[in-house]
Order: C-alpha cells, then structure tokens, then sequence
C-alpha cells in the first residue's frame, strides 16, 4: 500500500488525517526484518574474543560498588539470551559479579546511618525494624520497618560511605573507558557521561522521595499502577522511606501463564514508555527489581532516583520522528532529525539509513501486528543500534543524540529487555497509537486508564521542562568543536 503523506503534514501540532493514520500498516518490502537482524547480532556474539574480553571488564568493574551494580543491572536486562549457550553459563557466572557488587554491610553500620541522618536512635522513629533487607539497591538496602503509628514502611539505607566510594569510581571510571569501549560498545563515551551524572543525583534520597510522592499522588487511584507514597517528612540524604508495597517480585512473574505475563507486560510497557507522551515525565531505570505484582492484580512501580521530565517539544519531535518510521517516510525522517541536530553530517546518511537504523531499534512497536518480544530479540536489536563493529548504519552511529533523548531511548530499550523476560506479547504498535495519533484505545487495559485520565486529566504541560536534579539539569546539546566533530564516535541511538 502506498503511503501519499505529503511533507507538509510535519508541521509540529497537526494530527494526521485518518487516511494517513490507517497507512500504517508496512507493505512487504526487502529490507531486513527486526528477527533477522537479532540473530545477525547473535552471531556476532559467538565471537570467542568478545566473550573472553567482556569477562576481563566485568571483572574490573567488579572492584567498585553502586556504579558496577548499575551496569550489571542494565546488562541482566538486556543480554539474558543472547549469548550463545555453550558460553552462556560462564558469562552469567561473570555478570553476577557486577550484579551482586553491592558491599556486604552488618546491620549495625546500617543503623548507624539511620540514627546519623535522624540524630536520634533508631527506636525513637520505628517501634520495629527487621534487620534483614528485603531487597538491595543499587547504592543501599531495603528493610521493613514500622512506625510507633502502626504504619509499615520500607526503609532504603545508604551504605556507608558509597557517596565518597560512587565519586571516586566515577573519577575512576574514565581511565577504563578504552578497555570498557572495546568490549561493550554500547557503553559509549555519552553512556558513561550519563551514568555519572545519574549516580551523583542518585545519591541523594530526599530529592528522590519528593519525586516518588509526585509520581504517587499523580497515579492516586489508577485502575492497574500503584506506586507507594512516600513519607518525605521522614527521609534525609541517605535515608528514604515510604509505603510498604507487598507483591510478588519479577522472576515470580515470569513464570506465570501467557495471558498474566502479556497483562503485566502491558502496564510496563504504558508505564516505563507510555507516561512520557503522556505527562511529559518518565522513570529512566525500568528494571525487573523495580516492579512487582500487588495482590489486587495491580504491578506496583517502585525505585525512583533516576526520574526525567523533559520539554514537551522534546516529546513532540519524539513523536512525530516515531509516525514518520511507522509510515516507511524515510525522506521526512531524515529531514526531521537534521534539523533537530541528531544528523550534523547529512552528506554521509542516506534517507534509507536513517529510516532503518529508526527500525532497527523501534521496530517492535511500529509494526501493525502481534508480536512476542524475547531477550533474543531484545539484546539484538540494542547491540546492532549501537555497536559501532557492525558495519550496519555506520554512517548514523557517527551522528549526535542530543542528551535530552538519550535518556528516553534508554529508558525504551530497558523497557524493551524486561518485556523480553517475561516473553509478552501484544500488538505494540496498536497500543503506541494512543499516545503516537491520540486514538482511543484497544485494549482492556488501555480503555481503563482512558476512563482514569478522564476523571483525572494530567496538569497542562509547561513549556520548559522541570528537572527533577543536577543529574537531569544539562540537557542542552554541547557545541562540539570542529576537532570533536571530525571522527568522534557519539552514541547516535534515536527511535
């Protein structure tokens, strides 16, 4: 089916006319489909070499403390399949490193921390407190306590000293940048960037509680998403407490039958994705230990250190970018993302280039039709978008994402990798289209949370985004010198 969408229409504001809207749906064409270029990148994965170097930094990492923690994180999200299995199990041995790098602490130099931040002892706030976590943070533990008013509560402890500990690896860190760069590719020198200034925002917990209460008070009442309500009143720097959510954690989750997993995948995908075209805001660290299944069928959301708010018009290019991919206009594409800055070398890429490289991560949620995302699929399509090794789209993966999306794209690959361990399936795109053409819904689901915003519209957008911290603030794109611009690689991820 040809697609007559005239240029014209990219006129930032105008909806699309429902003839357009129905093109949507891609004819057959030659180019490579989102399943071939997974085990395209799955081959390459096979690569003893790589296998054997991605070892040597995990080990290395594994000498730090919240920032090896938070790349393991993002690493379990993404590659649970996609190392081959005859190397599988020696590579998850190395990954635990980085995933259980958090310091062993006694609960004593716990308390320390809480009675430090409180000034008073631990009982004069609590009239209990298990001991044993319940769950660990990136820069902390979790543990369950109860306030002399009967409430329960979740407490998140610093560990001691991580504050000086996550500063000095993140100084640190630049000295493995080659050695990080040569063996995950990904971890591009913007990736690190990003990563050090989320970490020093993360450390601050009474920045984060006031976040989480927001996000509580804005989700009060919806059909299916609970977040805890925090008790900033009751949280200090190193010290944050809120409401005690009991549920059923993730990897329970993935054991559940097909129809449960594809609901849970639903809600995690409007959540972590979805709130961004919504209210403008998102949490950038969509992670499995981030989510569970409250007992009235509600996923709960927790952890909330790395939350964004960014410019509408910002989400508007998003947006607009998203239905040019969806109706195969690769000339429009391109258009788009030069004049937005993404493309600074238009001689070098191709209208074609673009629009693939566009499929080759978004693919999943563009296409009009039912689809099973697995961590195969998942880790593929974020390798192939960034690797700069395969000789695909290297043209685009020398361009610039201007910072203030880097943090969504991020946010949309993870989302991406935990829909892949729980296998869901659902048609994305039809979901996508409520936010991307403002369509009513199709689903159960989408039909609820139509009916909440309803009765509970969002606060108009301002035009100039509300950083939630210094971690957020820089999010103007950098002039580059004419040095920088000749050949260095940035990280050029867009969908």
């Amino acid at each position: 089916m040809a697609k007559q969408v005239p240029t014209s229409r990219l006129a930032r504001g105008t909806k699309l006319g429902a003839v357009a809207a129905s093109s949507v749906l891609r004819t057959q064409r030659t180019r490579l489909s989102m399943r071939g270029r997974s085990e395209a990148v799955r081959a390459k994965m096979a690569e003893e070499s790589m296998i054997r170097t991605t070892e040597q930094v995990v080990m290395v990492l594994g000498t730090m403390k919240g920032v090896a923690m938070k790349l393991g994180q993002m690493m379990s999200v993404l590659d649970l399949d996609l190392v081959p299995e005859d190397h599988r199990e020696r590579f998850q041995k190395r990954l635990a490193v980085l995933r259980n790098a958090a310091p062993t602490v006694s609960f004593d130099a716990m308390r320390q921390v809480v009675e430090e931040d409180f000034g008073q002892p631990l009982t004069a706030i609590f009239a209990e407190f298990d001991p044993e976590p319940i769950a660990a943070a990136s820069i902390g533990q979790v543990y369950r306590a109860e306030l002399r008013d009967g409430r329960v509560v979740a407490v998140k402890v610093q560990y001691p000293g991580i504050d000086a500990a996550v500063r000095a690896d993140l100084k640190n860190l630049n000295m493995f940048r080659k050695v990080l760069t040569s063996a995950m590719p990904w971890v591009t020198p913007a990736v690190l960037d990003e990563l050090r200034l989320n970490m020093e925002g993360e450390l601050d917990y009474q920045t984060e509680a006031v976040t989480q209460l927001q996000i509580a008070e804005l989700y009060a009442g919806h059909p299916f998403i609970a977040v805890p309500r925090s008790l900033p009143e009751l949280s200090t720097t190193r010290v944050l407490v809120s409401e005690y959510l009991p549920g059923k954690g993730f990897e329970e989750l993935r054991q559940f039958p097909e129809d449960e997993r594809n609901r849970i995948g639903e809600i995690i995908y409007r959540f972590y994705v979805g709130s961004l075209f919504t209210f403008n805001e998102f949490c950038g660290d969509p992670h499995p230990g981030n989510v569970l299944l409250v007992d009235d069928g509600r996923v709960g959301f927790l952890d909330f250190g790395l939350f964004n708010r960014m410019d509408p018009e910002h989400v508007r290019f998003e947006t607009i970018c998203l239905r040019a991919a969806a109706e195969d206009r690769a000339e429009d594409l391109r258009e788009l993302m030069i004049q937005r800055g993404v493309i600074d070398s238009p001689e070098e890429i191709g209208a074609e280039e673009c629009l693939e490289y566009v499929l080759a991560a978004s693919e999943w949620c563009l296409v009009d039709e039912e689809l099973t995302i697995t961590p195969e699929l998942a880790s593929g399509a974020f390798l192939l978008a960034v690797d700069p090794r395969a000789s695909e789209f290297a043209g685009m993966k020398q361009q610039n994402l201007p910072p203030e999306h880097l943090f969504s794209r991020r946010a949309d690959f993870l989302t991406f990798g935990m829909l892949g361990q729980l296998n869901a399936t659902a048609n994305w795109h039809r979901i996508s289209r409520e936010w991307l053409y403002d369509e009513p819904p199709v689903t159960e689901l989408g039909k609820a949370h139509q009916q909440w915003l309803a009765e509970n519209p969002p606060p108009a957008p301002t035009k100039t985004a509300r950083p939630r911290s210094a971690a957020y603030a820089t999010t103007t794109t950098p002039k580059k010198t004419a040095a920088k611009k000749a050949r260095q690689p940035r990280a050029g991820r867009k969908a």
